[in-house]
Formats: C-alpha cells, sequence, structure tokens
C-alpha cells in the first residue's frame, strides 16, 4: 500500500501564492507520475497538473503560466506552486499518484480558498 499526504493549503487573497506538497510512503514501490488534481463545490474534479518520471508535465490550461509543478523522485514528493491565485482557484486540492504495478492513489485532499 501507498499513502499520500498533502500539505500546505490555507487561506490566501487573490494574487497570492501558495505551496502544496505531497509525500508518498510505503515499501517497495515506484512511481511513475505524480501531480494534482482539484475539485470545487458543485463541479468535477479536473487535472491541474502532473509530472512524469521521465520530466514531462501537463497543466491545465486555467493554470498555466502561474502554477509549476515539480518533483524530488529521491523523497518521493510532489511540489505544486501556486501563483497569481484567483478565485476561482478555490478549491480542494488532491494528490494524485500512479504506481509502477499498483494503481492510483488518491490523498485526503487539502483546502485552497482564495477570498478578499
Amino acid at each position: 500500500q501507498v499513502q499520500l499526504v498533502e500539505s500546505g493549503g490555507g487561506l490566501v487573497q487573490p494574487g497570492g501564492s501558495l505551496r502544496l506538497s505531497c509525500v508518498a510512503s510505503g515499501r517497495g514501490f515506484s512511481i511513475y507520475a505524480m501531480g494534482w488534481y482539484r475539485q470545487a463545490p458543485g463541479k468535477q474534479r479536473e487535472l491541474v497538473a502532473i509530472g512524469t518520471s521521465d520530466g514531462d508535465t501537463n497543466y491545465a490550461d486555467s493554470v498555466k503560466g502561474r502554477f509549476t509543478i515539480s518533483r524530488d523522485n529521491a523523497k518521493n514528493t510532489v511540489y505544486l506552486q501556486m501563483n497569481i491565485l484567483k478565485p476561482e482557484d478555490t478549491a480542494v486540492y488532491y494528490c494524485n499518484a500512479r504506481i509502477t504495478g499498483m494503481g492510483v492513489y488518491w490523498g485526503q485532499g487539502t483546502q485552497v480558498s482564495v477570498s478578499s
């Protein structure tokens, strides 16, 4: 089993920044991809950003130029640097990991609220 633990959410004013972190723990696993999804009230969960072990990244159009995903493979950790935050970025952000031979895992979610 693999566990994902997120941190870094909170309340921020429009134009502000937050950095989310997600650490994967367990035994004998290899992560192919790690990333972030979000779900706003009344909306479906959507991809925010994801990065593979090959170094490829993919971003939602709505966050390109504002958010940056990065990974520390040695620490099984993925980060999401979020800049120029907007009220429409308000959502629960979920860490996602695709583990080779084991499937997809999710974190418990962390709330990000953007409001003045």
